[in-house]
């Protein structure tokens, strides 16, 4: 699976024309499914935050995720997977060029990712281009440290880890988002990070790692580039 991980989505021209390189065919001739599943683990989001994600609201909010323009555009909500079988949807999750996972809860996120079966399958999805913002990019690291942890029932930080490092996310966006914020946020977790504004993504391919940015983004953590190389 081609990673394309954000802040806040596709909000500029080179992260839109990384996408459009992962996709290797334009936005509007791709089909699409919204993961809206992150949404009901956080205490901020409900039904009409997803609503706007999955009507591809033209507010701010969406814009730059489900409403850029796609060929089609479905829902894979995954607490329902479970109960309807994966011969069932996982046709849907193959047919798809691109995952639209939102933001909300990563930890609960990961929970229904490993529940429906769709983190075991993303292995065997090469072509595939997952788009995540915010938690939909955070499932995909190892932790995403306490200070991100809004589920009840988390058990831990602790998410998929399918990269090899941590993301802060939001970088000066809200109050508590700040690079001293980011920093101690940090000093918390075992692993290499980065902070990353809306106007950043990180591009994830066959384990090569690139910084795409026209806004402000930091590696927080000593060790990144040993990790994972990194170009920008």
């Amino acid at each position: 699976m081609k990673l394309l991980l954000t802040s806040g989505g596709v909000t500029n021209a080179s992260i839109r024309a990384a996408l459009v390189g992962l996709l290797g065919k334009p936005i509007e001739e791709c089909r699409a499914l919204c993961v809206p599943t992150a949404q009901w683990g956080h205490p901020m989001c409900g039904p009409e935050s997803v609503r706007g994600l999955i009507a591809a609201d033209p507010a701010p909010d969406w814009q730059y995720l489900s409403g850029l323009g796609w060929a089609s555009l479905g829902v894979l909500e995954l607490t329902a997977l479970p109960s309807i079988g994966r011969e069932r949807w996982e046709p849907w999750v193959r047919q798809a060029d691109v995952l639209l996972a939102d933001g909300g809860d990563a930890t609960y996120l990961a929970h229904w990712m490993r529940e429906s079966g769709l983190a075991a399958l993303l292995p065997s999805l090469p072509r595939t281009v997952w788009v995540g913002v915010s938690a939909g990019s955070m499932v995909l690291t190892p932790r995403i440290g306490d200070y991100f942890v809004e589920w009840p029932s988390a058990p831990s930080d602790r998410t998929l880890g399918v990269v090899g490092f941590s993301l802060f996310p939001h970088l000066n966006a809200f109050p508590g988002n700040s690079l001293a914020d980011a920093e101690r946020w940090a000093a918390t977790i075992d692993n290499p990070a980065y902070a990353i504004d809306e106007q950043t993504a990180i591009s994830v391919v066959d384990g090569t790692v690139e910084v795409i940015s026209e806004g402000t983004w930091t590696t927080l953590r000593e060790g990144l580039r040993a990790t994972a190389p990194v170009s920008s």
